[in-house]
């Protein structure tokens, strides 16, 4: 029995690696609802993972690179973790909300593996807006060394809302796509993630030598803006196409990830 829920438990952590990463997992993991669903509850850890690798990268860069090219390789990095999965879903989503067409012609352009204008010019304005925040953080007084918890946490606050949305709002396509995959998410993955993802956040604090009081101040501001930003866009993707799709589950990460990141110019003065 203990051996049964450990190797679910290994299985979830690895589907989630495969399935929202470009890091290496060499294992093969049945893409099930049920796994993928147990999955979610890790999003979290993903984001710890991908943050924890930007953040060791900016520091090495900020050894011996200047802060505007390290803010580019930074962001190339953080990227490059994620194989532009949800930088793809971002432009995908903008050409296809952003179109002004009836619903459904919304959901093929959405479709369509071609990219348009509106999807080229949202993924401009995120990445030109994402370097300049990280070379305002580098160049700032703290530097790199003071932000980058900050941006660690960033990562696993964008990934946890996705969880969020699989459970609060419908697909838009119910039976096609990731609707079939995720069906099962609930509440209480929902529940399980948030858990993880506050207890994240506490480790790293203490790690770093933070006050309590500072650390519910992170925990209000990034967990508040996730929330109040996350619902509007939330309710936005699903009055405009009836639902959730998985371009607008990476449009969500991106968008969260980039306002959150923006949000650290006022913490760390």
């Amino acid at each position: 029995m203990v051996r049964d829920s450990l190797k679910a438990q290994l299985q979830a952590v690895g589907a989630a690696f495969q399935f929202m990463t470009r890091i290496p997992v060499p294992v093969e993991i049945p893409f099930t609802p049920a796994v993928l669903a147990r999955s979610t509850v890790y999003y979290p850890l993903v984001g710890l993972v991908i943050g924890g690798i930007t953040a060791a990268a900016g520091w090495l860069l900020t050894l011996a690179v200047p802060a505007l090219p390290a803010a580019v390789l930074i962001l190339l990095i953080w990227t490059a973790l994620s194989g532009a999965l949800h930088l793809d879903g971002l432009m995908d989503s903008a050409d296809g909300v952003l179109s002004h067409r009836p619903r459904e012609r919304m959901l093929d352009i959405m479709k369509d593996s071609r990219v348009g204008a509106m999807g080229v010019m949202a993924a401009i304005f995120l990445l030109l807006l994402k370097f300049a925040t990280l070379s305002a953080l580098l160049e700032g007084e703290g530097g790199w060394l003071e932000a980058a918890p900050l941006v660690v946490m960033v990562c696993g606050w964008s990934r946890l809302w996705v969880v969020c949305s699989m459970a609060g709002w419908p697909f838009a396509r119910p039976g096609e796509g990731l609707a079939v995959l995720f069906r099962t998410v609930r509440k209480k993955h929902v529940i399980a993630a948030s858990a993880m993802q506050l207890t994240f956040v506490i480790i790293i604090g203490i790690a770093c030598g933070w006050s309590w009081p500072d650390i519910g101040l992170i925990l209000v501001v990034h967990g508040g803006l996730a929330l109040l930003c996350g619902t509007l866009l939330s309710r936005y993707f699903t009055r405009k196409l009836g639902g959730l799709t998985g371009d607008t589950y990476g449009a969500l990460n991106e968008i969260l990830e980039c306002m959150l990141l923006f949000a650290l110019l006022w913490l760390v003065r």
